[in-house]
Formats: structure tokens, C-alpha cells, sequence
């Protein structure tokens, strides 16, 4: 993705967001699923962690800026902060928190213990730093260090608002952890909730940014056209310095406490970590809703096919394999195809139901039962089959190891003879005394050569044993141990023993069962609801730890699967109270805190000291069940009326369920109706007038720690300075609201473009094009033609390439093309042409649409050009705003389109 900051003399100039995207799309709304940007700014696995929590708040506002300058929203930038989750989310908060504080107490134990071991052996280790350990449990509704980041994120909105063109007609909206919901969640009820207005975009492009699977599911399931996710690029195996020497190749458990080698001649890269900016990828919805749509069509049914329908099933039953709040069924694996094996079993069952199995987020159990029986079918036969995939793996990789083993080479150089990696562009370093490294060299060698052969074994007391042999010991066996599996359920009789297990009760104890099933059952209905018209109950939650099999879902068609209207969501010490372990304590308030330790307490047992974690036919100890007793709702409630009186006002404060705040600059047509509001101190909520606001609606009320124009707001984080000159404002704003029971249809909106397909024919036979590949299509723009460079312009960019040590060797760090008055440049002999020319065919004219780069700008004296959008090309100026020339544009009720409006919406893909 292109947002590279140009670097000048090691300053980065800033990024003019208002320019066109260089991505070659112009997105409206920009979503931020705000705590995939705070886990990782906070606590980083591939960098030094930030010092103190100002540090981490100047992380998180510079990720942000990264994914503005990415995406560049011209219309809404929506931040959403988790909230409290319902009930049925916090079993996973609670397994997650415990889990989390027993694996970082264990990790300090044993690097201390690793520690003293290499000290007592001699090694050579730095001196420990005297750091707190920073408790990602802080990172939940409720905390002090969340309330924090609310009142930076506000400064941090209206210091943007004041000062960066890209945000001057822009609207912004912080959810931030006092209003109830999970962050995603929260973001995919604005969305329901302005698809149900009549002044909606219908071709509002959507930009989400998160990690999670799952946002894949919420995005296919708005039916909104254009919808694409940003996420971080995932990079397996990135290198990680050691937490004891701080030295790259090596983990903890691993470490030998040699002295740091030299990096560079003059150890001059000592400090620094080989950490590379990250970096970004565009999920684009419509190109798989183009693969789903192959996928799903099918001929011959006795009803009409509807493709948004058979998307929903989809994202149905892409709830079996697994998702947060319900493990997924025994016999379906994700990593088995799981997902492919229940669309092969759609397809040929869905003939048979009549129709489809949901509709706008409600479930048709009948024919669910129909799917699930005939998955119960075939789950002795996936048993047998995982059990002989799983045999076949070990075995391949026993015969790997023995592989390595014998051709693993005798003596391998070390120091400055030591092998490199190929690619490595990196000059390398100079040989200095060659004559002393080979001598060590040979010694080294020689010393290896007198000790025993690896033939030679030897007997109890260190003599050469000349029977040939004693048995070997079980670390130096190829096989690994494995866990104990006392289900087994590849051979026959494995329900029974599975029930007997998992559940302590008897397979044949029906009752029970029937029970089992009858709470999976509605949590599909529940999880189903929530991705498509909200929280059905804040109270409900599966009860159990692990699923039943498929082969149950029998009579699950007279299931009820209604919840109770008009639950309310936990408070959000309460929640701190459910999902903490006693280790995070501090946290809470100190006779909050003592409930969780005091052996004398109601409701200790919710908090034990240690807790098994079942592998459940898993590997690794993350992969498990951690068998955690469920808290009971209300024995927890009964203990808090004790202590709720001793909570100072600040604690009352961060315990009271809070809403959003709607911010807006003062080039935005909505500052002046916002501000006027401030002057009347209008204390009844007023509707947004849509065609000032890009088509939103909903209610708006003042706000008592509101930003106002001309007003200091000041800085929480000492290191930045307060805005003296503010010219931005907020106010509280609540979405539309409906009734209880308004169902949010499931549909594609009455004037929605379909996006131009991506796919070809190749994608699918590769036998349509005569043999030849197709080539996929790279970026949003389909008529984008790719760099070519022949071979005479490899050369000549391979002759001015600097390759000292510490200039990269890419080309868009190299010297501007058309400047030649740069050092790197190489003199013209004559008759030679010049390198423009030679690169003329990188990109023609016509189909660039980037920025401007910054040596050919025209020097300003404005903050920033404004951009090719239709509802800034109204100003006469660039100081100058004038409200009555915003009305009267193209769009639906007068609010502005984007350029591709008035083109052909279809060629943005």
C-alpha cells in the first residue's frame, strides 16, 4: 500500500492526506476497531516496548495517522474502543485474562531462573532493568488507564481537526470504553442503523481496520457493495531479541549468555533492532463475494436462488468451525476443510429444505437439523481419517529430523567467516587478522576431533564401552511426548467416553444431552442475531466448556430460541469483577480488590490461585480449554452491594455506562448548527440535519467535557503541547433508534452499484485462455498497467544504486527521477540517455493519480492543497469556507458525492 512519508536529511515531511489516495480509491468511511491498535502499540512482540503510558499514547496516535494516511476517509472516521462485552463474550475474557496473568508469571519465573543458571555457568548477561511489568489486563472497560485513553484520544481528535488538511471537512466519532459493546460490533451497529435511514449512500465505500476473522463475517454480512478491510500484514517467523541478552537468534529457554557480537565496523548498529515499518494489505469483500457467489450458485432449485441469501448460510455455518462464543463441534476442524465439507453437505441438503437456512439473522432450526444430521453421518469416518492424517505427519517429520540429523555438517565457521544469508543487502563486513581466525579455527577443530566420535559410546563411569552400546537416552529419542488422549475418538464407543469426560455424565444419560444441545443450539440463534440486528440478551451465555457432536442435533426444530427483552448490560467494575483474575486486582478499588482474596469472601472460588487447562486433543497449551469455574451473575451481584458504597466519586465515575462524542472542525458544515447549540444550551436532543452531515442521522446532546472553539484543550500526555487555538467542537451523539422489534433487513439497498468484477474466466478454468495464466488484477484501479523495466534499465539502476552500508536498496528511496542534482547521481558521458527517458514506459500519464511528489510541489503558504472531492471544490479560496455554497450538489438530499460519483462508480473496485 502507498503512505510512504517522503524522508528529507532524517525528517519526515508530512503527508497531505487531502491529495488523492496514491492507492488509486477514495474511501468515505474509515472504521478503527480501536483495540487491535492499542494490544499491539502497548506491548509489541517485535520492538522495544515504550517506556511509560505516554509513550504508548504517541504509539497509538502515530498507528492511527499511519492508517489515515493509508486509507484517507473523506467522509467519516468512526474510532470504537471494546466497551463492556455481553455475558456471552466475557467466558472468553475471562479464559483469556486468567490465562494471560498464569502464563506471565510463569514466563518471569522462568527467565529468573534462566538467568541465575547462566550467571552461576559465567555467562555474560546485562544488567536486569528495574521495570514494572506492564499488565495487558489494564487494556478492559473500567480501568483508570482506559479513561486515560479516552481524554487522548479526544485531544488527539481535535489537535487533527485544527491542524491536518485531510481531517478539515471530516467527521469524527469516538466509542470510546464507557459505551456498552464490543468495539466491531459497535461500528456494525452505526452501519445497520444508517442503512436503515432514507438518506443513506447506498455506495458509501466502507474502510474497516482490524485483525480479527471475524470482521471478515460482519462485512459480508451489512451487504453493504464496497466494503474492503485493512489489516496488518502477517509476517510468520519475525526475528525477536532474547529478554535476557537482548540478542537476536536465539529464545530464552535457549540462551547461552556468550558476549553480544559486534554490529558494524565500529559497533555502531548496537542499539538498533532490525525492525521494519509495518506494513498493510486491502481485503477487498466484493472480490470474495465474486469467489462466494461461484462458489454457492446452484442450479435446479425448487425456489428461487437468491445469492445475499445463500451468504448468509454461509456466514452461518461458518459458526461451527468456531467463533467467540461457542467452541466449535468435535468433528469440524478449520484446518480440515471444515468449511468446505459443510458447503458440499449445503449444497446437496439444501434441495431437500425447501429454502434457506437464515433469514436477516434468524434461523430456520428445521432445516439446521437437516445439515447437522448429515454431518453426524460422516463424523465416525472424519474421526478415523484425522487420527490417520495425524500418524502420517508424525511420521513424515520423524523422517525429517533423521534427515537433518545425518546431513547436518561436521564444523560450521563462526565469527567473521561464519556463512550469511543469501538476499542479505548489506555489504559484507571486511576480514580483519584472517591468519588468527583460521588458527583459532583449527584449534577449535582440533579440540572436536579429540573428544569422541559420535559412534563411540561409553559406560557409567566415562569409559569407552567396547560391547558397542548402551540404550539411549529418552531426550535423545526422536519422538516427542505426546499428551494423553483418553477419548479416542477414532475408535469405536468414542461418545460415550467423550460425555464421560468432558461432561462427567453418561452418554446414554439423554436428559443431559438434550440439555447440551439444546444451549448450543441458541447460542447459534444468539450469534446470529448479534452479527445481523444486534445484542439479542446481555445476559445469555453457553454454559458449558465444551460442544456436543453433530450426530445430536436431533428434535432441535421445537427448540425454543427466544431471549428475554430488556436485559441490561454489566457496569463496568462489575465486568472488571467477572473477567479479572485476583494477580490483576489492583485495578479495582481495595475492598473490590479483597473479595478476590479473601479466603472469608462469597464469592472466592470465582478467583482460584491455579487452573487446569484441558488440550482437548490440541498440541499447545493457547489451543486448549482452561477449565475456569463460570461466574454466577447473581451470587457476584449480592457480594458488590457491599462494597459499592466505599467507591470514591472518580471510581463512580468510571463505573457509569457513557455514549459516543461526535467531533467536527470548523470547515465542516455542521460546526455552526453544533456551536449555536452551545450558545442556546439546548439541553433537548436534536436531530442531525442529514445534508450537513455527508447523509448521517441521529440525535445529538450537549456535552459537559465538550471541546469548544477558542477554548485551551489541554494536553494529557506531557510530552505535546495544549492547543491554544482550538477551532474544533463536540457533542454527544446517539445512533437512530427502533423499536425492540425492528428486524435490519439483509439486503443489497435499491440503488446500490455492483462493483466491476476482478475475477476472470482463468480464475476459474485455467483451460480458457489457450494455456496462457491469467494475471490477477493488483489494486483497485483494473486498468492499471504494470511497471515494466527491460533490461538496459536494470543495468543503469543498478550502476546508481548507492550500496554503502545503510542506504536500502529500494528504488523509491533512490534519487527522484528527473533531479540530477543529487550526490548518487552518476554523470551523463555523451550521447547517453537520460534515465527519465529510459523509465518513460514505468506508468503512463493518463493512469497515475497519486500525489504530486514533494520536490516538484509549488512551494505554499497554506497548510495543504484541498482535495479533488466535490464538496471542497466550492471554495474560493484555500482560507475561506462559505456554508451556502455547500447546499445544492449532486447526491442524494444535497449531500456530497465523490468524483467517482460522477463517473462510472463501477471502475473503483
Amino acid at each position: 500500500l502507498r503512505s510512504q512519508a517522503k524522508e528529507c536529511n532524517g525528517v519526515k515531511a508530512p503527508i497531505d492526506t487531502s491529495k488523492p489516495n496514491p492507492n488509486e480509491v477514495e474511501f468515505d468511511n474509515l472504521y478503527l476497531d480501536m483495540n487491535g491498535i492499542i494490544h499491539p502499540c502497548t506491548h509489541p512482540e517485535d520492538k522495544p516496548a515504550p517506556k511509560n503510558e505516554d509513550e504508548m499514547m504517541v504509539a497509538i496516535f502515530e498507528y492511527i495517522d499511519r492508517i489515515f494516511n493509508i486509507v484517507r476517509p473523506r467522509r467519516l472516521l468512526y474510532m470504537a474502543i471494546d466497551g463492556v462485552a455481553p455475558r456471552a463474550k466475557m467466558n472468553q475474557q475471562r479464559s483469556r485474562r486468567f490465562r494471560a496473568s498464569k502464563e506471565g508469571m510463569e514466563a518471569a519465573e522462568e527467565k529468573q531462573k534462566i538467568r541465575q543458571e547462566i550467571l552461576a555457568k559465567g555467562g555474560i548477561l546485562p544488567p536486569e532493568e528495574v521495570k514494572e511489568r506492564f499488565d495487558s489486563n489494564c487494556i478492559t472497560p473500567g480501568t483508570e488507564f482506559m479513561d486515560n485513553l479516552a481524554k487522548c484520544l479526544r485531544y488527539y481528535i481535535a489537535d487533527r481537526l485544527n491542524s491536518d488538511p485531510g481531517w478539515k471537512n471530516l467527521t469524527v466519532i469516538l466509542s470510546d470504553a464507557s459505551a456498552p459493546g464490543e468495539g466491531e460490533h459497535k461500528i456494525m451497529d452505526y452501519i445497520r442503523r444508517q442503512r436503515a435511514q432514507p438518506n443513506h449512500d447506498p455506495n458509501t465505500h466502507h474502510c474497516l481496520c482490524g485483525a480479527d476473522a471475524d470482521l471478515i463475517m460482519l462485512g459480508l454480512a451489512t451487504h453493504e457493495p464496497n466494503f474492503t478491510i485493512i489489516r496488518e500484514e502477517f509476517k510468520p517467523n519475525k526475528p525477536k531479541p532474547c529478554s535476557l541478552c537482548n540478542q537476536m537468534g536465539h529464545e530464552v529457554k535457549d540462551c547461552q549468555g556468550l558476549p553480544r557480537e559486534k554490529q558494524g565496523k565500529h559497533d555502531e548498529f548496537a542499539d538498533s533492532l532490525p525492525v521494519a515499518e509495518q506494513e498493510f494489505i486491502f481485503i477487498r469483500l466484493c472480490v470474495l463475494r465474486e469467489y462466494l457467489e461461484r462458489e454457492l450458485t446452484m442450479a435446479s432449485l425448487p425456489f428461487t436462488f437468491d445469492f445475499e441469501r445463500s451468504v448468509d448460510d454461509w456466514v452461518f455455518m461458518c459458526f461451527f468451525v468456531g467463533n467467540d462464543f461457542l467452541p466449535h463441534l468435535p468433528s469440524l476442524e478449520i484446518r480440515e476443510g471444515a468449511i468446505d465439507r459443510l458447503v458440499n453437505i449445503y449444497k446437496n441438503v439444501v434441495h431437500k429444505t425447501g429454502g434457506y437456512l437464515t433469514e436477516s439473522g434468524y434461523v430456520n432450526l428445521q432445516r439446521v437439523q437437516m445439515i447437522m444430521l448429515a454431518v453426524g453421518e460422516v463424523e465416525d469416518s472424519i474421526f478415523k481419517k484425522r487420527k490417520d492424517d495425524d500418524d502420517n505427519f508424525k511420521r513424515r517429520q520423524k523422517e525429517k529430523r533423521k534427515r537433518m540429523k545425518r546431513d547436518q555438517p561436521s564444523f560450521i565457521p563462526g565469527g567473521q567467516f561464519s556463512p550469511q544469508a543469501l538476499g542479505n543487502r548489506s555489504s559484507p563486513q571486511a576480514i580483519s587478522n584472517p591468519r588468527q581466525a583460521a588458527f583459532e579455527m583449527r584449534m577449535h577443530d582440533r579440540q572436536n576431533s579429540t573428544t569422541s566420535s559420535p559412534n563411540t559410546s561409553f559406560t557409567s563411569d566415562g569409559s569407552p564401552s567396547p560391547a558397542g552400546g548402551i540404550k539411549r537416552k529418552a531426550e535423545d529419542s526422536d519422538s516427542e511426548p505426546e499428551p494423553e488422549d483418553n477419548i479416542r475418538l477414532w475408535e469405536t464407543g468414542w461418545k460415550q467416553r467423550y460425555y464421560k469426560n468432558k461432561f462427567d455424565v453418561d452418554a446414554s444419560d439423554e436428559k443431559f444431552r438434550r440439555k447440551v444441545v439444546q444451549s448450543y443450539v441458541e447460542g447459534l440463534c444468539w450469534v446470529l442475531r448479534y452479527y445481523y440486528q444486534g445484542c439479542a440478551s446481555w445476559n445469555w451465555y453457553y454454559p458449558f466448556h465444551y460442544a456436543p457432536f453433530a450426530s445430536d442435533f436431533e428434535g432441535i426444530a421445537d427448540m425454543p430460541s427466544d431471549f428475554e427483552k430488556g436485559s441490561k448490560p454489566f457496569k463496568p467494575l462489575e465486568q472488571l469483577m467477572g473477567v479479572f483474575p485476583a494477580a490483576s486486582g489492583n485495578f479495582l478499588p481495595p475492598t473490590w480488590r479483597k473479595l478476590m482474596t479473601d479466603p472469608e469472601s462469597s464469592i472466592i472460588d470465582f478467583y482460584p490461585e491455579d487452573f487446569s487447562i484441558d488440550l482437548n486433543g490440541k498440541k499447545y497449551a493457547w489451543q486448549g480449554v482452561a477449565l475456569l469455574p463460570f461466574v454466577d451473575e447473581r451470587r457476584l451481584r449480592a457480594a458488590l452491594e457491599e462494597v459499592y458504597p466505599d467507591l470514591t466519586p472518580e471510581e463512580s465515575r468510571r463505573n457509569s455506562l457513557g455514549g459516543d462524542v461526535l467531533f467536527v472542525g470548523k470547515h465542516h458544515p455542521l460546526c455552526d448548527f453544533i456551536v449555536e447549540q452551545y450558545k442556546t444550551k439546548n439541553t433537548e436532543p436534536v436531530d442531525i440535519p442529514p445534508e450537513l452531515c455527508h447523509g448521517i442521522q441521529g440525535k445529538l446532546t450537549l456535552n459537559e467535557n465538550a471541546v469548544l472553539p477558542d477554548q485551551i484543550v489541554e494536553s494529557p500526555v506531557p510530552m505535546l503541547r495544549d492547543l491554544a487555538q482550538n477551532s474544533a467542537v463536540s457533542i454527544s451523539f446517539k445512533d437512530p433508534q427502533f423499536d425492540e422489534d425492528f428486524v435490519f433487513k439483509a439486503i443489497v439497498l435499491p440503488g446500490a452499484k455492483k462493483p466491476a468484477p476482478v475475477l476472470k474466466p482463468g480464475d476459474w478454468e485455467k483451460t480458457n485462455n489457450d494455456g496462457r495464466p491469467w494475471r490477477p488484477q493488483l489494486g483497485f484501479n483494473r486498468d492499471r498497467k504494470p511497471v515494466h523495466l527491460d533490461q538496459s534499465a536494470f543495468r543503469t539502476l543498478g550502476h546508481t544504486m548507492p550500496r554503502e552500508r545503510g542506504m536500502p536498496g529500494m528504488y523509491a528511496a533512490a534519487v527522484p527521477l528527473g533531479t540530477y542534482g543529487s550526490p548518487y547521481a552518476r554523470p551523463l558521458l555523451s550521447g547517453q540517455q537520460q534515465i527519465p527517458k529510459l523509465l518513460s514506459n514505468l506508468r503512463p500519464q493518463e493512469a497515475w493519480r497519486g500525489p504530486t511528489p514533494l520536490f516538484q510541489q509549488t512551494p505554499q503558504r497554506t497548510a495543504g492543497a484541498a482535495p479533488l472531492l466535490a464538496w471542497n471544490r466550492m471554495l474560493q479560496s484555500q482560507n475561506q469556507y462559505q456554508p451556502s455554497q455547500y447546499q445544492g450538489l449532486g447526491g442524494p438530499m444535497g449531500y456530497p458525492q465523490r468524483p467517482e460519483d460522477r463517473m462510472d462508480r463501477g471502475r473503483q473496485v
